[in-house]
This record gives structure tokens, sequence and C-alpha cells, in this order.
């Protein structure tokens, strides 16, 4: 599909504005939070992104009526006609998602059963989903697994449960305040995870009549009621893909100005960006990155669950660390396979060696399971553009801005799973002076130069 493909022309800095809107880890959530409710909900600061057309479709499959509201980036969803959905449709929908396994426990509440479909999502590393089945038995639900998908049945209502997480997993944590909040009795839940994201979900299941109370020690308490309502909520800007273009600023010696980006979930990235040799400033309504003009420095990064350098920002840092003097390391911590799209930039040029050790002091699940789960980043180094394919989102956005770094041009294949976690990327970096083009294009042209039409004299 020629419509999946991008030439990207580098060797210029990207320098403007753009805006980034409400989380991609947040939104899709929220939305599957208002089936949990007996009235509508208003939900602003959606990005245009597929993860929430996927997420769409299937609470219109369940019978919620989704429309765009009054205001620009407004969804209105109301769950008052929830019903079954068909397996076919379901799987249709669903296949290039994890997030139907969310569906679980509201459906479950609201219908007594649900179907969840085999799920997709980025090849990263092992996200097994068992575990969320094992969550929604000790709430009292009957599981059986087919070869089409895992049906499961709530004979009688929900009960609270203690539960304790192996790995303080997102998802996991998102898994049990979908289900706690309706269940009766009360759900303790230990190691959960509580990043922002998590939290401002939290604030949704809140404004609908929930009863939680977050913990100082990743412990939450969650008292199940009866009923829950609609909720009118903002959500949280996107601080991961705002730490992207950040990157996108630095590895291409730009300046770029994220509209929406807030310092308080992003001050672990802000203060390893300044390590690094990036400049920032923070303003009302949002954050300047810009290379500061002088050499970049290496850097010892470890990735780690919230409060910590969060995975999704690594990748995109990887690629600004190849321009940094001397040498990087980078301990990734929360996914076993998340380094292996550096293949890809050592073909481009630089010098970046994979390790199955920890090469670093947080203590890791991957050391003694052989994963090259550590890297070691030699710079400055020349990029030349080069034929990519894209391994995963995150690292489908490092490998553009790699593409923005070298010299030459690159040709992208893949891009349409970007589409999963940028809203509008194509015209961001158009509007950042980007040159990219799809197959078919008539070149860009850079500024100051002939367009080669036809002008009057």
């Amino acid at each position: 599909m020629t419509d999946d493909v991008l030439l990207v022309h580098g060797g210029n800095p990207l320098e403007g504005e753009i805006r980034v809107r409400g989380a991609k880890n947040l939104v899709p959530k929220a939305m599957v939070a208002a089936l949990l409710g007996q009235g509508p909900s208003r939900l602003r600061n959606v990005p245009d992104i597929r993860d929430v057309k996927v997420v769409r479709g299937l609470l219109q499959l369940h019978g919620v009526t989704v429309r765009i509201g009054d205001e620009d980036g407004e969804l209105i969803l109301d769950p008052s006609h929830v019903e079954s959905a068909n397996v076919a449709d379901i799987d249709a929908h669903a296949g290039s998602s994890r997030i139907p396994i969310l569906f679980c426990g509201p459906l479950l509440h609201r219908l007594g059963h649900a179907f969840i479909p085999g799920l997709g999502g980025c090849d990263i590393g092992g996200r097994p989903v068992d575990f969320h089945f094992e969550v929604l038995r000790q709430f009292g639900a009957t599981i059986e697994k087919h070869p089409q998908g895992t049906y499961l049945v709530a004979q009688q209502r929900l009960r609270g449960t203690r539960i304790e997480l192996p790995y303080p997993s997102v998802g996991a944590t998102e898994q049990v305040l979908l289900t706690a909040v309706l269940a009766e009795g009360v759900t303790e839940l230990r190691n959960a995870a509580i990043e922002p994201e998590i939290v401002d979900l939290i604030c949704v299941l809140q404004k609908m009549g929930a009863i939680i109370t977050l913990g100082t020690d990743r412990t939450i308490l969650i008292t199940g009621v009866d009923e829950l309502g609609g909720y009118n909520h903002r959500a949280l800007p996107d601080r991961l893909e705002a730490a992207s273009w950040a990157c996108a600023a630095l590895a291409t010696k730009g300046d770029i100005y994220v509209r929406g980006a807030r310092q308080l979930e992003m001050m672990t990235f802000l203060n390893t960006f300044r390590k690094v040799g990036g400049a920032f400033e923070v303003d009302d309504e949002g954050i300047r990155f810009w290379h500061s003009g002088g050499e970049l420095k290496a850097i010892a990064l470890e990735t780690d669950v919230h409060p910590g350098f969060q995975t999704d920002w690594q990748q995109p840092l990887v690629v600004a660390l190849t321009q940094a003097t001397g040498l990087s390391i980078v301990h990734e911590t929360v996914y076993e396979s998340r380094l292996g799209f550096t293949g890809a930039l050592n073909q481009m040029g630089a010098h970046i060696q994979l390790y199955s050790e920890c090469l670093g002091a947080t203590p890791c699940r991957f050391g003694a399971r052989n994963f090259q789960h550590s890297a070691v980043v030699s710079g400055p180094s020349k990029l030349i553009g080069s034929e990519l394919v894209i391994p995963d989102l995150r690292g489908g956005f490092s490998y553009l801005i790699a593409a923005l770094a070298a010299e030459g041009t690159s040709t992208v294949h893949g891009i349409d799973l970007i589409n999963r976690g940028y809203e509008n990327f194509m015209d961001k970096l158009r509007d950042l002076g980007a040159h990219v083009e799809l197959p078919g294009e008539l070149p860009p042209v850079a500024a100051g130069e002939p367009s080669g039409e036809l002008v009057d004299a």
C-alpha cells in the first residue's frame, strides 16, 4: 500500500509549533469507563487516533451511542441501551488492539457476560492477558477459553477481593479499577500502577460516583457502589507524544513548541532531557523544547514504572543519544523486547550494542532470562537515510526521528501504525518544516526554492 509508506528527506531541523491532545493511555480507557454509567458521559480533549476509533466501534457494537460533541475533540457517550454484540463483529474491530480486555468488567456488570477475542497491540515483549482473567476470577467471574476467544460469565454480582500485583502493571491496574467500582464490598489492590493516566482514570470514575482511595504505598482501596452515573471530563494531555516531539527537536537540532504539554507529568523526562543537553521552557500553554547548540552529552538511563523514566520515552530518546558525545547506557526494565528497534538505527550508521546483562542498578525481571534489554550507544554518529520497516508505535515514531536527523532520503514502511497514538502526525511534521512525502506526491519544496508553477509576470 503506497499510503502506508513515507519518504523522509532528512537533514533539516524541525522548527515550529504543534499541539498534543488527550493521552492515548487514558482516553480509550475513559471511553470504556462510560459503559459503567447509567447516564451519558462527556469526554473532552479527545485525539483523532486509531485506538479511539477502535473503542468507539466496540462501544457502538454494544449499543452505546457515541457522537461528536459541540466542542472540538469532544465525544458524548450514552450507554443507556447496552446489549450483547456479535462475536464476529467484535473480532473484526478488536484485532489490532489490546484494549478490549478492559471491556470485561463493565460488560459483566451490565450484561452478566462478555466475549473477548484474540488481542493485538505492539510487539514489544510479553504482556500476558492471563493475569487479567485471573483477576476477574477473583471477582467471581467464570471464564471459558475457546478457539475464537474467551467467554466470561457472572452468575451473580461480582465481589470485592484482595489483589497484589507481581508487577505494577498499568493494564492490570485498569482492569481492577473498572471491575471493582461496581463490585460488592471492598477491593484492596496492592503494588498498583500509579501513572498519571491511572490517576486520571480514577478521577473519571470518582466523577461517576465511585469511592476510590489512592494510598502512598501503591495501594488502592475501592469501595463498590450500587450504581454509577456519567462523567464530564477533560483528558490529561499526552506526555508520551510530547516527549517524542521533544526528542525530535533534540535529534534534528530543532526548536519545537508543544502546545498542551504539562510540566507535572513530565518532570522525570525533563530532568533527563536537560542532562543530555536539551533546553526547555515551560509556560501556561505548553513547553518549548530545543537543541541548545552545544554537544549533546552521553548519559546512563534506566526505564522504570512511574515516577521513573517511562519506557515509552526510551525509544525516541535513544535516537537523540546517537548524536551525543561518548557512551550512553540504557537499561530497559519494563518490556524485554523494546530495544529490538535499534538494529535499524545501526543500519543507518548508529553504533548501538545490545546486551542481555542488566547494565544498571534498578531491579529487573529480565537479567537471568537472556533478553537483550540493555544497550550501549556510542556517539555521535552520522545517520544516513535508509529503508525502514516500523516495528511498533514508539519504535515507529523513533524511526521517523532518525530519518529526519539523517542525511539523504529514507523510505519508511508501515507508517499507518503510528496513527494508533500520534494524532495527525503527517500534518504536524509538515507544520514543523519536515520534508516528507507519500509516494506519488510531488516532492516537497524547500523555503526559498522556485515551485516550478507558472505565475504572471
